[in-house]
């Protein structure tokens, strides 16, 4: 009964939002790809109801994708619609193949600037064909020539279709800024208000055509008469795009909601079995869609049957209410791609690429993808990453500082190799003669040519009279080098902090503050600037509210194998959460900061074995009048049992969570779907972590136990 309610309440009303947004979409892009009409509404008929009830991610609605669109429209004028349907088809069975192999994650491996750039690319790509419709005019067979054409269709070109256009456009992009209500997203608000005003003003325009039967009208699908090298590119073409674009907008999803999370070989086969079926029915490529995707989520759906009931609606409008969609104007459809291709092209991508160092591979691909072809952009694209990847991996960086007259510190990081040499032997060689220089190296490798480059540039500068001290951080391939033996071993990868150094460290062994932070500033600091540039710059942005104890042998980040930036902190003794309007204000201001300010979408208390606060409570240690005694009263713990400390640390920890649902702003964000809580334990003597059951308070590992 539950179930029944919740898809009445949830996936019901989110269907029919993700229908009404899947019809114009989907007429689009057939028409952008040169494809009959039909073929773009029966491929999202199948995306709904064959990948939805197939797929691996519940909330993913798949169907014709505008990702595609170039290559389908290719595919189309080499081989003919009937031969394009065979090739999606085949396409299928080779998604289908891929997820057997497990091979989901695979097609993760390509590099995300090169997929965000081939979308940016094939997004102006549609934009810059559609523009040329929405003007009254026929797009040319490059984007090249749309580019050159452009200027002399718009000097030539003020009919009525440009007029509906343009008003398009302008409800596309003022409609969601106005108006907060999912069921009227702005394509459906867009289509219907310029159709109404286009059949108001009797306006001679070219509409949307389909077949009086569309069931007798599908058109069946035929082997191309090509060379089979030219079926077999198509066919791996599409099926590696859509494998790529449907995995990489089933991850976005996951983070979008806190439901299951998606299982990509599963998905793979989904995906197959759809593009088998379409093919077979006459009907475009389907892919995972993120626009469809995310306005499912927004809406409310909580499982795959929102995606399922999308398609029947579709299926059902076809076959009843044909005639209401051939009153569409083609122009208000070739506005709605131009948006849809535009958005493709992300600025908050952009930005990331570009604090990342990513965005030469990203512009090369896009680029690419607009002046020759898919392919030849996505190849050139990768190429790029592969340089830009061994570009980095050839770099070092080296810094001089004198810290007093004639006595220097040259700092050396990174990758040490021969094709540094050359900037090696310069740095080093514009030190002043005499001194007295130490040379901390930080290397992840060193290869021969620079080793040797250091220890004859040593030997000249000794010889001269100044003095030379070596020392390595983190790893020893210099002291190697000198016994003859680099290269032998295994390396410990060096970690973003000083965890892996703790042991070794003289300053910490001492207890000098000082020389702990000058040992920061001097080894950690330069692996972790850029990350914290990019932090004071734009912000934090944490995902969760880690709420754990001061005890100091508790360390969130080392525990969660998080960074700067990852977690929002409330450490206090015990991990309390007073319940809401007991006085205490600081927990819960850090609790409304982090949910109504930051956003984060986890709250987590954290306990650990022999928590001095639980023991405490255990034993009445703390007296009543005391400022412990009255913080300790905070927790509204009561131990049923004294003697098992272990249980009363985890019911501490679920008595925190059954606190944090005191706070109204808690309620709210978990009743609207955007907050889950989580209890966690942490044993010392394992160092491992345990959840907390928020129903029994008992305790099951979170990851599977490590072999001895």
């Amino acid at each position: 009964m539950s179930d029944l309610t919740q898809f009445l309440r949830r996936d019901l009303p989110a269907s029919i939002v993700v229908f009404l947004i899947a019809i114009p979409l989907s007429l689009g892009i057939a028409a952008a790809s040169g494809a009959p009409l039909l073929a773009g509404l029966v491929a999202a008929v199948v995306g709904g109801i064959v990948a939805g009830a197939l797929g691996g991610s519940p909330l993913q609605v798949s169907g014709p994708a505008a990702g595609l669109t170039v290559i389908v429209a290719g595919t189309v004028a080499t081989f003919g619609f009937a031969g394009t349907a065979a090739i999606v088809a085949v396409a299928g069975l080779v998604q289908i193949a891929l997820g057997v192999s497990r091979l989901g994650r695979a097609a993760l491996a390509l590099s995300p600037a090169v997929v965000h750039g081939m979308l940016a690319g094939i997004g102006l790509v549609i934009a810059l064909s559609q523009v040329h419709v929405m003007l009254g005019g026929a797009p040319q067979s490059s984007a090249w020539q749309n580019m050159i054409d452009l200027p002399a269709q718009i000097a030539g070109n003020h009919s009525v279709t440009t007029m509906l256009g343009v008003g398009t456009v302008a409800v596309l992009v003022v409609w969601p800024r106005l108006v907060r209500v999912s069921l009227l997203p702005a394509a459906l608000v867009a289509v219907v208000s310029m159709t109404a005003l286009a059949s108001a003003i009797g306006a001679d325009v070219t509409r949307v055509q389909l077949p009086d039967e569309p069931l007798a009208e599908l058109i069946r699908p035929a082997w191309p008469d090509a060379p089979l090298r030219e079926i077999v590119v198509a066919v791996l073409t599409i099926a590696i795009v859509a494998s790529v674009e449907s995995l990489l907008s089933a991850v976005a999803v996951d983070k979008l909601h806190d439901g299951p999370r998606a299982d990509l070989n599963r998905e793979l086969i989904g995906q197959g079995a759809a593009n088998t079926a379409s093919g077979l029915l006459g009907g475009l490529p389907v892919t995972g869609v993120i626009v469809r995707s995310s306005t499912n989520v927004a809406a409310g759906a909580r499982t795959r049957g929102s995606a399922i009931l999308h398609g029947v609606w579709i299926a059902a409008f076809v076959l009843f209410f044909a005639g209401l969609m051939e009153t569409i104007p083609m122009g208000v459809l070739a506005a709605v791609l131009i948006v849809v291709g535009l958005r493709l092209i992300s600025l908050a991508q952009i930005r990331t690429y570009t604090r990342h160092r990513e965005l030469p591979t990203y512009l090369v691909t896009a680029v690419a993808v607009v002046f020759t072809d898919l392919l030849t952009g996505v190849a050139l694209g990768m190429v790029t990453a592969v340089v830009l990847i061994l570009w980095r991996l050839t770099r070092s960086e080296i810094r001089r500082d004198e810290r007093a007259p004639g006595d220097w510190l040259v700092t050396i990081s990174g990758t040490l190799s021969f094709v540094e040499s050359a900037r090696l032997s310069r740095e080093l060689g514009s030190l002043p003669p005499g001194a007295a220089v130490e040379v901390e190296l930080h290397l992840d490798y060193l290869d021969h040519g620079a080793f040797e480059t250091i220890k004859d540039w040593k030997a000249g500068y000794e010889r001269t009279g100044g003095s030379v001290r070596i020392r390595e951080v983190h790893d020893s391939w210099f002291h190697q080098a000198t016994s003859g033996r680099l290269g032998d071993g295994k390396r410990t990868p060096r970690l973003i902090g000083s965890w892996s150094r703790w042991q070794n460290m003289d300053q910490q062994r001492r207890g000098a503050m000082a020389a702990g932070i000058a040992e920061f500033e001097r080894n950690v600091a330069p692996m972790v600037r850029p990350e914290l540039a990019d932090l004071a710059r734009d912000g934090q942005h944490p995902e969760q509210l880690f709420i754990t104890c001061a005890d100091s042998r508790l360390v969130p980040n080392l525990i969660t194998a998080s960074g700067p930036g990852d977690l929002f902190c409330v450490r206090n003794i015990g991990n309390i959460v007073p319940p809401h309007d007991t006085g205490d204000t600081s927990v819960g201001a850090a609790i409304e900061f982090a949910v109504d300010i930051l956003g984060v979408t986890t709250i987590t208390v954290c306990g650990h074995s022999g928590c001095g606060a639980v023991r405490a409570l255990m034993n009445d240690a703390a007296g009543p009048d005391s400022s412990l005694g009255e913080w300790l009263g905070h927790s509204g713990v009561r131990f049923t049992d004294v003697t098992d400390e272990e249980r009363c640390c985890t019911d501490n920890v679920y008595q925190q969570l059954v606190n944090l649902r005191t706070y109204p702003t808690v309620l709210a964000a978990e009743s609207a779907g955007r907050l889950s809580l989580t209890g966690l334990y942490f044993d010392l003597t394992e160092a491992r972590m345990y959840e907390v059951d928020p129903i029994r308070g008992e305790t099951h590992p979170i990851s599977v136990k490590p072999a001895a």
